[in-house]
């Protein structure tokens, strides 16, 4: 597809342009140190994001420390790394002026010599990352801290000024294009979970046989019922239950995503458990818990697991034994989610505290047994399909990073010859 360049040299560890130059890391990059400057816009370095300000993180790195009088100034081009974390790539060229965590490391490169945009793909490229590896040292299992005597002697392979705004052009179009594709896939996807969540409201609101004779329900946002199905309040079939003094009971949590699972079979919950476990609250299996500042967002569910759970959670044990799975889908139905959200108060942004007065009154729909197991294994079906689909473009999608992942690999380090195709 693309062409190679007439004459390579090696460089030890991979062959480069013949005519390409290759300065020690410390020759092209001066060490920054400049802090007092807590008034600055926040940045982070993140692994797939470079540098960009604190605030667009969505909270996935550390908080602040509560002074930020020791935290370094970055200036727009300049190369920030992320001390600990540099051998994943948690890298990059800033765009912004601000400062940053005083375990950062910060570098101003030589830009007679370097061109920022192109360094911004050559620093965050595996080859140069696997550098970084090779001069950090094992301080834990996801922690390598830098060795600057290391590091001072990585070679950079670079091309003349013009040559590397060649390639970064290059690499802005393609990229691009890529980006795009991938967006379109992620498009698609949200578009699958959409209908998902459709299906599974009409299914446990409407039934699935279409044949089904209709009434009105009464209440507005449910519209028509089937004529045959009971109407409940919520306090006659479950009863809200406090249990606590469990501590060695397996920690729970609830997602919108994925409802009660264990809290330590995911990463990305950076909520951290009390050390002392004994206000926790105890959940059986087919218990309700729910998170009652985030139910109007979703985050509720039966429980299919036995644990403890946060204090600040509402847990409801069922009265009758029900088909559970009908009522989880039920409880996490777009129109009871919206029923939440009205009946929650609060003055903070997003966090909105259900009113368990109201909430104990909402209507439940409930289907004789036989129709409740019907609901549950056409919504089985129907997710079965979705997923097979949700998992085609995931693996597009993967493709397509890896894909943009090689080309600017290649790019960068002159395995391929992109000067005629970019003006």
């Amino acid at each position: 597809m693309f062409n190679k360049y007439p004459v390579y040299k090696d460089n030890g560890i991979i062959n480069i342009p013949s005519h390409w130059n290759e300065i020690a890391f410390n020759w092209l990059f001066k060490k920054k140190e400049i802090s007092n400057l807590p008034n600055e816009n926040l940045l982070s370095v993140y692994l797939d994001r470079g540098v960009i300000p604190y605030s667009e993180g969505g909270g996935l790195v550390h908080k602040p420390a509560e002074s930020l009088e020791k935290y370094q100034l970055v200036e727009q081009d300049d190369f920030v790394m992320n001390n600990q974390q540099a051998w994943r790539g948690s890298v990059g060229i800033s765009k912004y002026r601000g400062i940053v965590s005083p375990a950062y490391l910060i570098y101003t490169p030589d830009i007679e010599k370097l061109l920022p945009k192109f360094l911004n793909y050559l620093l965050r490229d595996k080859y140069i990352v696997n550098e970084f590896m090779n001069a950090s040292l094992s301080v834990g299992t996801i922690q390598r801290q830098i060795k600057s005597h290391l590091l001072k002697k990585i070679k950079i392979p670079f091309p003349s000024l013009g040559e590397q705004a060649q390639i970064a052009n290059f690499l802005d179009q393609e990229i691009q294009k890529i980006d795009n594709l991938i967006a379109k896939q992620e498009k698609l996807i949200e578009l699958l979970e959409e209908q998902r969540k459709s299906i599974i409201s009409y299914a446990v609101t409407k039934g699935v046989n279409p044949n089904a004779k209709m009434k009105v329900s009464g209440v507005e946002w449910l519209g028509e019922v089937p004529e045959h199905w009971d109407q409940k309040p919520f306090h006659s079939l479950y009863k809200r239950v406090k249990i606590t003094n469990r501590p060695k009971e397996r920690l729970l949590s609830v997602y919108r995503e994925y409802g009660v699972i264990p809290k330590d079979s995911r990463d990305d919950n950076h909520n951290v458990a009390s050390e002392d476990l004994s206000p926790y609250q105890f959940v059986d299996k087919n218990y309700l818990v729910v998170n009652k500042m985030k139910a109007w967002q979703g985050s509720l569910a039966i429980s299919e697991y036995k644990g403890i759970v946060s204090p600040a959670y509402f847990i409801y044990q069922p009265k009758y034994n029900y088909h559970h799975q009908y009522f989880h889908y039920l409880m996490r139905s777009i129109f009871y989610i919206q029923t939440y959200k009205n009946i929650s108060k609060g003055i903070r942004v997003g966090q909105w505290d259900l009113d368990d007065y109201q909430f104990n009154r909402i209507k439940i729909l409930l289907p004789p047994n036989k129709e409740q197991i019907e609901i549950v294994n056409y919504i089985k079906e129907e997710n079965a399909k979705i997923n097979i689909l949700i998992q085609k473009q995931t693996t597009l999608i993967e493709k397509l990073k890896e894909y943009r992942a090689s080309i600017i690999c290649h790019a960068v380090t002159g395995q391929i010859d992109v000067r005629d195709l970019v003006e």
